[in-house]
């Protein structure tokens, strides 16, 4: 879930040349450790480092992850980064300070992950990260090796972004609308893995079933404001498109989108806005006018914060291995169906 836009920081060549680290992720192995950790006798504590702690869906994952440890016997500190990677250095080497047996880690900036990555080995303190990938290796996890990035819990991006893609085509379809007269905008910021693979997916999954559709790439900050400025001034470049497709990397994306659209006179009824989280879909849903928000794919954070706790315990108390990847279930949801599903809106 990558939203606002954040701070690169400056990571020491240092700490870049100590880690040539031969990790093996696609086995399973623990990327933060040469097999040097080890099981946890006595009462597990954990600190879990979210950036953007105050924002609903990490809310949720905090809430989830709190669950689980109580229900395991586990200590558990969660600590909101915001969106200050540099922070997410400081309160890592504090966690590990503090004596924590695991840290798992959203971080603001993926370029803080070497940084990271090697205060946990030094420490032999076990690291696993939820929601968005860090790299071993280097400031880039588009870029890194498979077996240097960190374990991470999560959403599969891909998968979600073909589900949105696929309820976009349906819609498309339902509404009638002919490709000549269309434009999609995927909006996204374009340097967070996890957000490539979601629109990716969603581009893929729209094209395989309505061909012919022009799509408009956007880059944005991940925030409802940003995007709304970007897709406005797309809108004002395009004066000639009658029906318009929004998706992106999360729910802010597209609602910013839809805003945009219908602050530039566009009706409801010629909007396809697909979200990515629900959690400001609902809202959309939740007063009496006719929405361009017509679906969202709902990411639970109380299921990913509970499994990443979970699968941490699992390493600390019975040294079972770290996936590479574990993945929480999604729903799609709609303006009928978000309150069946188990969502609240804050």
């Amino acid at each position: 879930m990558s939203r606002p836009a954040r701070r690169h920081v400056a990571i020491a060549s240092g700490v870049l040349l100590t880690l040539g680290l031969a990790t093996g992720c696609s086995s399973g192995k623990d990327a933060t450790s040469d097999g040097s950790i080890e099981k946890v006798d006595g009462k597990i504590s954990l600190t879990y480092l979210q950036k953007q702690g105050d924002q609903e869906y990490f809310i949720g994952e905090a809430a989830g992850a709190k669950a689980k440890a109580a229900e395991l016997g586990i200590d558990l500190k969660v600590v909101n980064l915001g969106n200050d990677a540099n922070k997410t250095v400081s309160e890592v080497q504090s966690a590990v300070a503090q004596k924590s047996n695991g840290l798992i880690v959203v971080v603001p900036d993926p370029a803080v992950g070497p940084q990271v990555v090697q205060t946990a080995r030094d420490a032999k303190v076990a690291l696993l990260t939820s929601d968005d990938q860090i790299c071993t290796t280097g400031p880039d996890p588009a870029a890194c090796a498979k077996t240097d990035l960190v374990p991470r819990v999560g959403f599969s991006g891909t998968q979600m972004g073909q589900e949105v893609g696929k309820r976009a085509a349906a819609e498309f379809k339902k509404a009638g609308w002919s490709a000549a007269d269309t434009r999609v905008v995927s909006a996204w910021k374009q340097d967070v893995t996890v957000c490539g693979d979601r629109v990716t997916g969603a581009k893929k999954s729209f094209e395989a079933a309505v061909p012919g559709v022009k799509n408009i790439d956007v880059p944005t900050d991940n925030t409802p404001t940003g995007a709304q400025d970007k897709i406005a001034a797309t809108i004002t470049a395009n004066p000639g498109v009658k029906n318009w497709v929004v998706w992106g990397c999360n729910d802010e994306n597209v609602a910013g989108g839809v805003t945009a659209l219908q602050n530039a006179g566009v009706s409801a009824d010629r909007v396809i806005g697909v979200g990515l989280g629900a959690y400001l879909a609902c809202k959309e849903w939740s007063g009496s006018k006719p929405s361009g928000m017509k679906a969202a794919l709902f990411i639970n954070g109380k299921d990913v914060g509970a499994l990443a706790v979970q699968t941490m315990y699992d390493k600390l108390k019975n040294g079972k291995d770290f996936p590479a990847e574990a993945f929480a279930p999604t729903t799609m949801v709609d303006a009928t169906t978000w309150k069946s599903a188990g969502l609240t809106c804050g």
